[in-house]
C-alpha cells in the first residue's frame, strides 16, 4: 500500500480525496454506504450568514458528459452548520473544509470570522458569487475584487484559507495571483463553467434560472489546463476539480499540479465513486512503484 497522505496548507490529508462543496451535502446520505473516514477530507455545502432557499426549480439539467445546476447555494445557515452539522462531522476522523459564499465583502469575513475556534481544518471561499455593491459581477472576475475579498476574510479568520477560483475569466492566473497576494493560504479550481440548455418543444430555457454552471467529465480538459497554468503561476498549493470521476483522474490532475483533488458530478452517477477512487490510486501507486502520491504533483514534462 502506497502513502497516499497529501498536506495543503498545513493540513495533513490522509489521502488526497474530498467531496466537493455541493455535491455531497455534509455526508449524512453517504454514511449510509461507507465511512466518511475512509476520505482525506469534506468540502460542505456552501455556507452563507443565513438561511437560503436557493432557486426555483428546475435547477438541473443534464447535458452531454455532465450536467448543469443553478441550485443557488441552498443551506440552512451559518448557525444551522456550527450548531448541528458541524459536531456531526467533527466525530468523523476526517477533515472539514467549511465552504463559504456572500453578497458582500463583510458578509464573507463575518463567516469567516466565525469559523475560529471551531473543528474546521480549512476555510474554502467561493468568490464566483454575485457582488451586490458592484453591479452584481462574481467577485472572482476581477483581480482587485478577488483580492478584496480575500485579504478582507484572511484577516476575518485564524483557519487555513483557500480561495475556489472561477473558470468564467479570461486569464485565471491572473486572479490566483491575485488571491496569493492578498494572503490565500491554497486556491481550488475550477468551479463550474457557465452553461445554458434549452427545451426545444418549450423554447424555454430548462434552468428556470435560464443559465447554470456545467459541471462533470466534459470540463475535466479544461480544468486540467487552468490548474497547470495556476501551478505554474503560484506558489501555494492547488486544490483540483472539474469532471474528476476516476482514479486516473485524480493522478492526471496531480501531475498537472494539484495537491488534492475535490470530486462532485461523478457522485450523482456512482455514490460509491469516491471509494473506487481511491481503491484505483492505491493500486496505481502499487503497479508503477510509487512509495509517495504526493510526489506526482506537477511532474507534467511539457514538450
Amino acid at each position: 500500500m502506497s502513502n497516499l497522505k497529501v498536506s495543503v496548507a498545513g493540513v495533513e490529508f490522509k489521502n488526497p480525496i474530498i467531496p466537493a462543496s455541493g455535491a455531497f451535502g455534509y455526508g449524512r446520505e453517504y454514511e449510509q454506504f461507507y465511512p466518511l473516514s475512509i476520505l482525506g477530507g469534506i468540502s460542505v455545502k456552501g455556507t452563507t450568514l443565513h438561511r437560503r432557499e436557493g432557486n426555483p426549480p428546475p435547477r438541473v439539467a443534464e447535458t452531454p458528459s455532465g450536467m448543469l445546476n443553478s441550485v443557488g447555494l441552498q443551506n440552512g445557515g451559518a448557525e444551522k452548520f456550527l450548531n448541528y452539522e458541524l459536531p456531526n462531522l467533527a466525530t468523523k476522523d476526517t477533515r472539514i473544509i467549511a465552504n463559504i459564499a456572500g453578497a458582500t465583502v463583510e458578509e464573507c469575513a463575518q463567516l469567516a470570522g466565525m469559523m475560529n475556534g471551531t473543528a474546521v481544518d480549512m476555510v474554502e471561499l467561493n468568490i464566483s458569487c454575485p457582488n451586490v455593491k458592484h453591479g452584481g459581477a462574481a467577485f472572482g472576475t476581477n483581480p482587485v475584487t478577488a483580492a478584496e475579498i480575500t485579504a478582507a476574510v484572511r484577516k476575518a479568520t485564524d483557519k487555513p484559507l483557500m480561495v475556489k477560483l472561477s473558470p468564467n475569466v479570461t486569464d485565471i492566473t491572473e486572479i490566483a495571483k491575485a488571491v496569493e497576494a492578498a494572503g490565500a493560504d491554497a486556491v481550488s479550481l475550477i468551479n463550474t463553467l457557465l452553461g445554458m440548455r434549452i427545451d426545444i418543444k418549450t423554447g424555454r430555457p430548462i434552468l428556470k434560472n435560464n443559465v447554470g454552471g456545467l459541471s462533470g467529465p466534459a470540463v475535466f480538459p479544461i480544468a486540467v489546463r487552468m490548474v497547470w497554468q495556476v501551478y505554474n503561476a503560484v506558489n501555494i498549493p492547488i486544490v483540483g476539480m472539474g469532471g474528476i470521476a476516476t482514479a486516473e483522474d485524480v493522478i492526471e490532475m496531480m501531475m498537472a499540479g494539484a495537491k488534492a483533488v475535490q470530486i462532485g458530478a461523478a457522485l450523482f452517477s456512482d455514490p460509491f465513486a469516491l471509494v473506487k477512487i481511491i481503491e484505483g490510486l492505491n493500486e496505481y501507486c502499487d503497479a508503477n512503484g510509487i512509495k509517495n502520491l504526493a510526489d506526482i504533483t506537477g511532474t507534467v514534462k511539457p514538450w
